[in-house]
């Protein structure tokens, strides 16, 4: 009883470690667009044949971090030089910044920079993690890409159930089902791999993916798409609100205003646009395309299993003719299309 007693004092006494959680973005060879958050290190590890008790204790951890506000954050760049600013409220840093360093030299093949962000002071009493120092990755336009995708997530390449009865296979799914355990649709990685090579085969297209999920779940859809063997690129998430939530909400759509963003950062690239049936996915897809006709070469929604909704979509795209609409139950019916076009090989 006293070795228990102990080691619960000692967890309750042990100074806490904190991290900076750094997401994958995107900018230009000028321009970088980097965002990021302070928090509690939740340790947080995924295993391929983790118990159901390690599936909800991660669940539990992504949620239940402590956001470090005001923190001082310094971002060094590949040529030793450094940019500061300091986190908000919600423990969210942003570098969104034209720099006179050219990044190209610095990029890889497929057009990833490498970059470290760190805390610039000490956070009050706790252990900074990883010998504060913290990588990151910013994707540079390649040279070769000949257009780019955007991508929704969630029942686009992984099943989440978002229109069943009160939504109770996306809480199935993602309390009870670690990203190993996910599944993605049929065809899916190989489709976005096409689209990725082009129909050159070495075009080194970017693929941007996007969802309504919270930032808190970015490692958990970062590992489902490496899994799943998807092309590398850039994750945009959302802030997490809940119903006590009194902030300001934004002004446009998560997922409008990130379109929009990408649009304007690469405005002489035109772009593929693919989403589900199942939320609003095809009303923001097509305004878009009617907000900007000449940057859209196409959308593929992928077809649920619910009436109503598909009603509601066929009344959309059946009569929208600013661009090429395409609904598919499989993704093959994408890839033929998309082969069709000359997209891909």
């Amino acid at each position: 009883m006293k070795r228990i007693l102990g080691k619960l004092k000692n967890h309750l006494t042990a100074k806490p470690e904190v991290k900076l959680a750094a997401y994958r973005s995107y900018g230009t060879h000028t321009h970088l667009y980097l965002l990021g958050r302070a928090l509690d290190d939740d340790k947080l590890k995924m295993y391929e044949d983790q118990s159901v008790f390690r599936t909800l204790l991660n669940t539990y951890k992504q949620f239940d971090s402590h956001k470090i506000k005001g923190a001082g954050v310094a971002l060094q760049l590949p040529n030793g030089t450094v940019l500061t600013t300091k986190t908000n409220n919600q423990g969210y840093y942003l570098f969104d910044k034209t720099i006179s360093l050219n990044l190209k030299e610095f990029a890889d093949e497929e057009g990833w920079v490498p970059l470290k962000v760190a805390f610039v002071n000490q956070v009050g009493d706790s252990i900074i993690s990883h010998n504060n120092e913290f990588d990151t990755e910013l994707l540079i336009l390649p040279v070769k890409a000949s257009f780019g995708v955007i991508s929704d997530i969630d029942d686009t390449i992984l099943r989440t159930g978002v229109t069943s009865f009160l939504k109770w296979r996306v809480l199935k799914n993602s309390l009870f089902k670690h990203a190993h355990s996910r599944i993605s649709f049929e065809g899916s990685p190989k489709f976005y791999r096409g689209l990725h090579e082009g129909k050159k085969g070495n075009e080194q297209n970017p693929v941007f993916y996007l969802s309504n999920s919270p930032w808190n779940l970015y490692e958990y859809l970062k590992l489902f798409l490496e899994i799943n063997d998807f092309p590398k690129g850039p994750i945009l998430l959302r802030d997490f609100r809940t119903p006590f939530d009194r902030s300001l909400k934004p002004e446009k759509p998560h997922k409008q205003k990130e379109i929009i963003n990408i649009l304007k950062t690469y405005p002489h690239l035109k772009f593929i646009l693919i989403g589900d049936s199942g939320e609003h996915d095809p009303a923001i897809y097509t305004d878009m395309a009617a907000q900007y006709p000449d940057r859209i070469l196409a959308i593929y929604l992928r077809s649920v299993k619910h009436r109503k909704r598909m009603e509601r979509v066929k009344s959309i795209v059946d009569n929208f003719e600013t661009v090429p609409v395409l609904m598919v139950k499989t993704s093959r019916e994408a890839e033929e299309h998309a082969r069709e076009q000359g997209f891909i090989q």
